[in-house]
């Protein structure tokens, strides 16, 4: 379902990351695991379309990603592809519920406000549907980044960092949610951390290794 070949990329002329080939089956849940500077975050930015890799390709199902248009790009990401950031990107004028309306209206889906509230009430989210972004806690930014990343059910899921703001009462409950998400969705799922808590989860693991 992701397949990566001789992937390479450069952040300028001595900085050359190289990533191991990657084959990751349909429905299958991995962590992409490694120290800081082995390039995990960029690595799962070029799985979803947001860098160009200098050399190699990327295939999601039967689509080269790197072979599409900038405007195709996008609406292949947000029909397929969902990501959580370390740091949420949100609209600070829309509250979170438009958020994840305008989530569907980018991936030109149809707009679902019951599947919005049914989201964010298992995040635990419920009662701030009518906020914006900036009356959220750390912790509630990023669980609202989930459930936005989730609102299309994509068939790749990447996640960097998800349960790194969050106690272990919450970061349990995410995991669960993601793995429910994908599950439900028979969606991939890539989960980037060095959330120790994550690794008994998830026995399919990628290490990188330093630079």
């Amino acid at each position: 379902m992701l397949q990566t070949t001789d992937l390479q990329f450069t952040y300028g002329k001595n900085a050359l990351l190289r990533f191991p080939d990657i084959l990751l089956q349909q429905g299958e849940h991995w962590l992409l695991l490694g120290e800081s500077g082995s390039g995990k975050t960029t690595l799962l930015h070029l799985l979803g379309g947001l860098l160009s890799p200098q050399q190699g390709k990327i295939c999601i199902g039967d689509t080269d990603i790197a072979q599409l248009s900038a405007s195709r790009l996008d609406q292949f990401r947000g029909q397929h592809i969902g990501i959580v950031f370390q740091k949420s990107h949100f609209i600070r004028s829309l509250t979170v519920a438009e958020n994840l309306l305008l989530a569907q209206k980018l991936a030109h889906a149809p707009l679902d406000r019951a599947r919005v509230a049914s989201l964010l009430e298992r995040l635990q989210l419920g009662h701030k549907m009518h906020s914006k972004p900036s009356q959220l806690s750390i912790g509630e930014q990023q669980r609202a980044a989930i459930a936005r990343a989730l609102i299309n059910q994509p068939n790749l899921i990447l996640a960097d960092e998800p349960t790194s703001a969050l106690d272990d009462h919450n970061s349990a409950a995410v995991a669960t949610l993601l793995e429910e998400e994908a599950k439900a969705a028979g969606a991939t799922l890539l989960v980037v951390t060095h959330d120790k808590r994550l690794k008994d989860r998830f026995p399919q693991q990628i290490q990188l290794a330093a630079l």
